[in-house]
């Protein structure tokens, strides 16, 4: 087991930063809807509220296990419109992670959030890495308007859906964070 994490809640501009709470089941069922969010994260399928509660204790136990921190993204006491982690690794390094639920996508909310999480990280952390597929130009597109830098292509990098898919890699050093 690794050391237990201390919970934190940051401010990302006009979101909050906080653990998952019981009022965003309704969030966690819709992220559960979005064709991708489910392949590449930890979200449930099929989700109901038992799943969705189910879920929230998983993030929650990260923090004790050590394994990172899982923060819904939300706008003040408003249930979640997206998750951002950050996830201990090797050497110094940490890797995020994020989804936006696609209500409220177009508005900067991942860079937003990854912009607050990646300055929290650095403080903890040497170097921060990221992946991202590469069709995904909305989420490689946010990842650099915070800075971060492509590193490279990732050939069969990940199994997605069943499927092995190349991811590109970006990091992040000290220093390097915008906005």
């Amino acid at each position: 087991m690794l050391t237990p994490l201390l919970p934190i809640i940051l401010q990302a501009g006009p979101f909050t930063l906080r653990p998952f709470a019981d009022h965003d089941v309704p969030s966690i069922m819709e992220a559960a809807h979005d064709p991708l969010i489910p392949l590449i994260t930890t979200v449930p399928v099929p989700c109901d509220e038992a799943a969705a509660l189910a879920f929230i204790t998983r993030q929650h136990e990260r923090l004790s296990l050590g394994t990172g921190w899982s923060l819904a993204i939300a706008e003040g006491d408003a249930p979640a419109i997206g998750q951002i982690g950050l996830w201990p690794g090797k050497r110094e390094t940490a890797s995020l992670g994020y989804w936006v639920l696609p209500s409220a996508r177009g508005r900067s909310v991942a860079a937003t959030a990854l912009a607050a999480l990646s300055r929290f990280g650095l403080g903890q952390f040497a170097r921060l890495e990221l992946y991202v597929e590469p069709w995904n130009t909305a989420s490689w597109r946010s990842a650099e308007r915070v800075g971060y830098q492509r590193e490279g292509l990732m050939r069969s990098f990940q199994d997605i859906g069943g499927e092995r898919k190349d991811l590109y890699l970006y990091s992040l050093l000290p220093g390097e964070v915008v906005g």
